[in-house]
């Protein structure tokens, strides 16, 4: 993930570019996005940061501020009134449900929608960390025809990376065989996707069958909402998901905080204020995911002319407006 709003603890184990490459498959340059300018209209540095190392440090902050985390239950069902059944058989009720169960099953969603069934988008996601050299001022983005390969350093010896191929069904995941995979995929990539490939220890490689939802306008029912992925799961392509949802955590406090006493009034303010925000970056990863997977040859030469000839400057100043709407930046 690419988080761009948060400081203390994460500088020490995150990296921070300064700038994504665009390459074709044959490693020629089609420009380049300046994460600086991008830093000096928000206010903020970006910051890349491998999810463990992210959860470690909210999981202290927890234990600092003496919350409770309980696991080792998964929700069976919720019933009118928000009221929650765990699948060891226990109930649970709150003045405040907040449901952050993902993308792929969420019980919030079908509770507040009636349905959670996710969008499969065609593509996969082979996704992995790797040791060794990298230019941890760099994300690399090579694009292919129907592949894309991505590079993030968090370190100068550290990366994580995914590499994409269309795929217009949703077929078998043998962990054994994902190396091979990829191998066949990018076996005339340049050298450093083709290093990754090779060197990313088997046990670190997953395989994602990429899904999301369309948008919804209401995230509320009784007393539960839902945030994250089970709210506005964006694909990969949009760079947004965990940070949109810290975002839906920051402005739901805010709103509980500006209606005391008043849960239903919060939620609708809160929905209000992130709806318009987290469906257009869903719809924008929608789009960059069908010109990233296309496999038409002659569409993919001018998707990569155009990109060379692109006014990278007036991108970067796009993002960053786009990423710093309703926030104090």
């Amino acid at each position: 993930m690419h988080i761009a709003i948060l400081g203390g603890g994460v500088a020490g184990v995150a990296g921070r570019p300064r700038a994504m490459r665009r390459l074709s498959r044959a490693g020629a340059d089609l420009g380049a996005l300046d994460i600086g300018l991008i830093d000096a209209r928000m206010g903020y540095p970006s910051l890349s940061i491998l999810r463990s190392d992210f959860q470690r440090i909210l999981s202290a902050r927890l234990q600092a501020l003496g919350v409770a985390v309980r696991y080792g239950r998964n929700v069976a069902r919720i019933e009118p009134g928000a009221v929650v059944h765990f699948d060891d058989g226990t109930t649970l009720t709150a003045d405040l449900v907040v449901g952050a169960d993902g993308r792929m099953a969420s019980c919030a969603r079908r509770y507040v929608t009636g349905g959670n069934a996710p969008i499969y988008q065609g593509f996969i996601n082979w996704i992995g960390v790797c040791e060794g050299e990298f230019d941890v001022d760099t994300i690399s983005d090579y694009w292919g025809t129907g592949e894309r390969f991505g590079i993030v350093p968090v370190a100068r010896d550290k990366a994580y990376w995914a590499g994409g191929a269309a795929q217009a069904t949703i077929g078998t995941r043998d962990p054994d065989a994902y190396r091979d995979e990829l191998q066949r995929l990018f076996a005339d990539w340049p050298e450093p996707v083709r290093r990754i490939v090779a060197t990313t220890p088997a046990a670190r490689i997953n395989k994602i069958y990429v899904h999301d939802h369309d948008p919804v306008p209401t995230w509320h029912r009784d007393n539960l909402v839902m945030i994250g992925d089970a709210a506005h799961a964006a694909l990969p392509t949009s760079g947004q998901g965990a940070c949109q949802a810290l975002e839906d955590a920051w402005h739901l406090a805010n709103r509980i905080d500006a209606h005391p006493g008043d849960v239903g009034q919060a939620l609708q303010a809160f929905t209000a204020l992130r709806f318009q925000k987290t469906a257009g970056i869903t719809l924008a990863g929608r789009g960059l995911a069908a010109s990233l997977f296309n496999r038409d040859e002659a569409f993919c030469r001018e998707r990569d002319r155009a990109s060379r000839h692109a006014n990278h400057a007036d991108l970067a100043r796009a993002m960053a407006d786009g990423w710093s709407r309703h926030l104090p930046l």
